[in-house]
């Protein structure tokens, strides 16, 4: 069936440098499309190292610096600019993330030769679990699921591995997560999800069902709220906004995303949070035993 949207890339796309005006000649909006592609170009600029953005992120940026409306209208109307720009080449297609997609793909080697060069390669990227000694095992659980990848670049040398199923976990997850943690004898679990009356519950039934599973396993496991908390919202002055009429749960004040924290404040956060649970005398004496080991490796493989 014929449709007028675009499709693939498209070409001599311009934003409009025009913002509609309603009955009374009023502005619809506080920002025009053009205007929209540029600060989302400069913000994709500045944060360059840390890429990809989601859109959620990016539209809160525009919310605490730029003055754009706080609405799903709003949300709603930067996407379309978006894949519009993207598909106009003006956004680079791989600045955005969206986790919705899966792959699963067989396992398979083009020859003998590329396995060798696969077992090469890894080889100098050995590593030793970083957390191996340390008192605690630690985990980051992200409400978030396109948040995730970031959070894990940032505290990826600490070996700390970031979970996220996607608003209430499941009780499969939560089982799982519980017959894993049982195998160490002490876990920590770092989490980080919305400030609203959802996000709140979230984390008190992950906490409350993973010690429950936990208990019974014999195992021992801490839940941390390292994000979003109130004092945040006060200090970094995230955008907020009244609870939806919708959600019934108990909750007090105004409810702030996640995604409302720059990114790389949150980045700064999680590892903050990290090296400060971390023992360096015995990470350092971990990092030298890894060294030696990729030496070895390095050596013996050579050969091949």
């Amino acid at each position: 069936m014929a449709t007028s949207r675009p499709r693939g890339f498209i070409e001599n796309w311009t934003p409009s440098d025009r913002i509609p005006t309603d009955d009374y000649g009023d502005p619809k909006y506080t920002h025009s499309p053009a205007q929209i592609v540029s600060i989302a170009q400069d913000i994709l600029a500045e944060n360059e190292d840390i890429l990809p953005l989601t859109l959620r992120q990016i539209f809160y940026m525009m919310v605490s610096n730029e003055g754009f409306d706080k609405t799903e209208q709003a949300y709603k109307r930067l996407c379309e600019t978006m894949n519009k720009a993207r598909r106009a080449k003006l956004i680079d297609m791989g600045d955005i993330r969206d986790d919705g997609f899966k792959e699963i793909t067989p396992d398979g080697w083009k020859s003998e030769e590329s396995l060798i060069r696969t077992f090469k390669y890894w080889t100098k990227e050995f590593r030793l679990n970083r957390q191996d000694g340390q008192d605690t095992h630690l985990f980051v659980w992200c409400e978030a699921a396109g948040m995730a990848p970031q959070l894990a670049d940032a505290i990826d040398d600490y070996g700390v591995p970031v979970l996220s199923s996607g608003g209430f976990d499941s009780l499969t997850t939560k089982h799982d997560m519980a017959n894993k943690i049982s195998e160490y004898d002490s876990v920590e679990i770092l989490h980080i999800g919305d400030h609203d009356p959802s996000g709140v519950h979230i984390c008190s039934s992950l906490d409350e069902d993973l010690r429950a599973f936990v208990d019974y396993y014999q195992g021992d496991v801490i839940v941390t709220r390292l994000a979003v908390t109130p004092e945040q919202v006060e200090e970094m002055n995230l955008p907020t906004a009244p609870p939806k009429k919708t959600d019934k749960r108990s909750f007090s004040g105004r409810t702030t995303q996640a995604e409302a924290i720059p990114p790389r404040r949150l980045r700064e956060i999680v590892l903050d949070a990290v090296k400060w649970r971390v023992d360096p005398t015995v990470r350092d004496e971990l990092l030298a035993r890894e060294a030696e080991i990729r030496a070895r490796l390095i050596t013996r493989l050579e050969a091949l």
